[in-house]
């Protein structure tokens, strides 16, 4: 009670200040505060920096911090963006279960906010999940993503990712033309507003669409794009899988010295970085 006689007190001695002090001259008081909310923007980009190179556990890292802003101004959005980066980083990992966890969470979240745009997005990367892990058909993860891009209005990055698991679907489906058209599609935002790794990605999986087609000549020239945009972005990780993913399109055309080279590469971008695994992984594709 002591506490709050004094803040009430100190807030009218304010008043008495502002009304005797010449309040036509005192500046205009913000409606919000976003200090903290851009701090959490700036963490999270850094967050989507590390995993889309590769590092999934500094990734983790810098979300505890993220996460732990978030707790403090009690944000729904920036829980949910927090749920939404956790979720995908556990399940690159592999722990399938907690990512599936952390994205109940966030669609909870959302739906008690009535966020129904950040709703959408956490569906979007449910319908993902479902594709590439439960098993759930192509025919209707497209039906639920094409609904959710209704939904989630103009987050940009949000609208690419469901474009690109609409892409995977077609692709599961083996169709080709369909499943570029929709990658396409993701590619043409990121390379509009500079997603570096985002952009080298798209033309990542254009490659696999053109080299599963047999199109393999197509596979190299979008390789060969995804790696302009990995350097531009200094993305040693996706340099790495570009071009070991040459070296698997050389293999299929029967062009053995071009793979050797093409791999020996990639190893040699995976050691820069300290990921003996992942060289040792390529080497091993050396042998016929």
């Amino acid at each position: 009670m002591k506490n709050r006689v004094f803040r009430a007190g100190l807030w009218l001695g304010m008043l008495s200040l502002a009304l005797f002090g010449g309040c036509s001259s005192a500046p205009k008081r913000p409606v919000a505060v976003f200090t903290i909310k851009n701090k959490v923007t700036t963490q999270l980009e850094l967050v989507h920096k590390a995993m889309d190179q590769g590092n999934y556990e500094q990734a983790l890292d810098l979300l505890e911090e993220a996460r732990r802003l978030s707790i403090s101004t009690d944000d729904p959005e920036l829980l949910i963006r927090e749920g939404l980066a956790r979720g995908n980083i556990l399940y690159a990992l592999g722990r399938t279960e907690e990512a599936d966890a952390i994205w109940n969470r966030a669609l909870a979240e959302a739906e008690l906010a009535g966020a129904a745009e950040l709703a959408g997005i956490v569906r979007i990367y449910k319908a993902r999940s479902m594709l590439l892990a439960d098993g759930a058909t192509a025919d209707t993860v497209k039906t639920q993503v094409r609904t959710e891009l209704g939904a989630i209005g103009s987050d940009k990055l949000s609208l690419a990712l469901g474009w690109t698991v609409i892409g995977l679907a077609e692709k599961e489906q083996r169709r080709w033309s369909e499943a570029e058209g929709a990658l396409q599609k993701a590619l043409a935002i990121h390379e509009k507003d500079n997603y570096l790794e985002q952009a080298a990605y798209d033309w990542f999986l254009i490659a696999s669409v053109r080299s599963m087609a047999g199109q393999y000549a197509g596979a190299l020239d979008a390789l060969g794009k995804a790696i302009g945009f990995d350097r531009r972005a200094e993305n040693t990780y996706g340099l790495g899988m570009d071009w070991r993913a040459q070296g698997d399109v050389y293999k299929k055309m029967g062009e053995s010295d071009e793979a050797a080279d093409a791999y020996r590469r990639s190893a040699a971008i995976f050691r820069s970085i300290f990921l003996e695994q992942e060289a040792l992984q390529v080497e091993s594709r050396l042998t016929p």
